[in-house]
């Protein structure tokens, strides 16, 4: 596997990302063809053992359910200090007039709530979703 250095943070990505909106509920979900985690697995497990080191996910993803399959599964078959998890935020996941959006009281919401679903402490936020495109973030966002 080749790396890479991820814009100016520092961090060595592998420079395949396993997208990771194909994993979570078909039932609760936009997309009928996402895999249920039984069969996601497996996948987020090959990724690792060919080198893949870089995952992305959003908030919105089958609601969170992307987030904690793939936390799931880099807790059984990864160390977690070499992986780089990427999510984005902006996608509605709540109703309320702060349930969506790119205010510093939802990001800061849906950032923690992904950090809970991932089971973990860092995650670099790359974009957001719907449209707004923005450059890397130099910010790792901690619990």
């Amino acid at each position: 596997m080749e790396y890479t250095r991820l814009g100016s943070t520092g961090m060595k990505v592998s420079r395949i990302c396993l997208g990771c909106m194909g994993f979570g509920d078909a039932e609760h979900w936009t997309h009928k063809w996402v895999l249920n985690e039984e069969n996601s697995r497996p996948i987020i497990q090959k990724a690792l053992e060919l080198g893949i080191n870089f995952f992305d996910t959003a908030n919105v993803y089958s609601i969170g359910k992307s987030e904690e399959i793939l936390g799931r599964a880099l807790k059984d078959f990864a160390r977690r200090d070499e992986v780089v998890i990427a999510t984005k935020v902006n996608g509605k996941m709540r109703e309320g007039p702060n349930g969506a959006g790119l205010s510093r009281k939802a990001i800061l919401s849906e950032i923690e709530n992904s950090l809970r679903r991932l089971g973990t402490e860092t995650v670099i936020s790359t974009s957001s979703i719907a449209g707004i495109t923005k450059r890397p973030s130099r910010r790792r966002w901690k619990h």
